[in-house]
């Protein structure tokens, strides 16, 4: 269960860092530069910021265990989304390039593999 909790620590921190430093702290302003060349959005900003507050609440959900299949879906959902967009549309703004993708489904299965450990346990 250990192992667990860790995971589950380790997705919301990268969720928080993603949101608050990259975004709204605009410590990265590659998230910015992206998010204005895909949408072509006058006040990029503005958008980057209302980005990265969700992405925060994405951790709190995370972190709250509350429907965590319902998460566990909307997060495998939105990075894969995200990063098929950027990687259409932008790659070479991505921090890897293509290579993102790799990450994006190392990600993904983590967050995917957690869920189903969870479901065993519970069947145990």
């Amino acid at each position: 269960m250990k192992v667990n909790r860790l995971v589950t620590f380790c997705t919301g921190i990268v969720w928080i860092v993603n949101g608050l430093f990259c975004k709204v702290l605009n410590l990265t302003p590659r998230h910015e530069h992206i998010i204005g060349t895909i949408l072509t959005f006058g006040n990029a900003r503005l958008l980057t910021v209302l980005i990265g507050l969700l992405e925060i609440c994405m951790a709190i959900w995370i972190l709250s265990g509350l429907k965590s299949r319902l998460n566990v879906l909307t997060q495998i959902i939105i990075i894969g989304s995200m990063n098929t967009i950027e990687l259409l549309l932008v790659p070479e703004l991505l921090l890897w390039g293509r290579m993102n993708a790799i990450f994006a489904l190392m990600f993904m299965g983590i967050i995917f593999l957690k869920k189903v450990q969870i479901l065993i346990t519970r069947e145990l």
